[in-house]
């Protein structure tokens, strides 16, 4: 499963940008944009933020064994830590220290999600999903400028087709948004349940 060198997984860099691009975003804006209710339903920013912080460390610690989430996922404090961008920080740092032991092709790599091992490629692109829609969840939240973009986007929707559906009946993903687009981003979203609309 391990590769020789360290192998760098573009979409996962991306992804992790996004989301560290979107808690800067918060930690420079007004305090009461951590309490901003987003796209996630009931969820603020803080909460979407402590999920997709614990997210990472997951797929991290499915790696490696050590370092997973402090707090379960799916059901995250609305109260803000000491220092949620350097907690973001640190678990995408721990995720792409990860999956850079993880060969390109290799077969049956541990991941957190129900499906169980599956091949390199999707569980980075699993991981890589959940970082790109929560920075998108936030962004949405405080204003700011979506940071999916149409190649990131693009690059994700074959591992959305791959393993969402079955998600969904773990209450992980929201139904399909009806409505037809050439965007790769908006398809995205839709196909994940969310609004690509939506406005705080």
């Amino acid at each position: 499963m391990t590769a020789s060198a360290s192998t760098t997984w573009t979409v996962l860099t991306q992804a992790h940008a996004a989301l560290r691009s979107v808690a800067t975003a918060v930690s420079e804006a007004p305090a009461e944009r951590w309490d901003a209710p987003t796209p996630c339903q009931d969820w603020t920013v803080t909460q979407v933020l402590t999920h997709a912080t614990g997210d990472q460390r997951a797929y991290a610690a499915a790696l490696t064994g050590t370092g997973g989430p402090t707090e379960d996922p799916f059901s995250p404090s609305a109260t803000r830590t000491a220092d949620p961008v350097a907690e973001v920080t640190a678990a995408t740092e721990a995720a792409a220290a990860a999956f850079a032991g993880v060969a390109p092709g290799a077969e049956a790599v541990p991941n957190p999600l129900p499906q169980g091992p599956m091949s390199a490629e999707l569980a980075v692109g699993a991981a890589a999903l959940d970082a790109a829609v929560h920075a998108w969840d936030v962004a949405m939240a405080i204003g700011a400028p979506s940071p999916l973009t149409a190649d990131l986007a693009a690059a994700l929707l074959p591992t959305a087709h791959t393993l969402v559906e079955p998600l969904r009946a773990w209450g992980v993903y929201a139904p399909v948004v009806p409505g037809a687009t050439a965007d790769p981003a908006d398809e995205l979203l839709r196909f994940l349940g969310r609004n690509p609309e939506w406005k705080a």
